[in-house]
């Protein structure tokens, strides 16, 4: 009988030279929110960050919805107000907040993914403030 030790090691290499290069890798690692967004009240036309970080391998790609709805950033549209950051925040070059249209006033998550799955950040309210 081996002792533990020896027989886990054992284990791992039987389990890495047998499924070498299918997935998923021992090192992988399903989404997790590091840093959840927290709720904002911002005024007109002012910048703001909702701040989301995650972690997991591969490195999760991350995207924001707002009320139910995928944000489009300038990843998509170049012109947008709405920046993805390198880190998975959100950040806002100015709010746009009008009498008819509140494009930015509403309830966010940040959702992370990769293959082994997704991460949902807690809610977090960005409110315009009235003066």
């Amino acid at each position: 009988v081996w002792p533990p030790l020896v027989q886990t090691i054992t284990l791992y290499i039987f389990i890495r030279l047998k499924f070498k290069g299918s997935r998923p890798r021992l090192e992988d690692a399903a989404p997790r929110i590091l840093e959840h967004p927290s709720d904002l009240i911002v005024s007109k036309g002012e910048p703001a960050t909702l701040n989301c970080k995650a972690e997991g391998r591969p490195t999760p790609m991350v995207e924001w919805y707002k009320d139910g709805e995928r944000v489009e950033t300038d990843r998509e549209d170049p012109r947008s107000h709405r920046m993805l950051l390198p880190s998975g925040s959100l950040f806002f070059l100015r709010i746009v907040h009008g009498r008819r249209s509140k494009p930015d006033e509403g309830v966010y998550v940040c959702v992370a993914r990769n293959y082994l799955g997704e991460a949902v950040s807690r809610n977090a309210s960005l409110e315009v403030a009235s003066k």
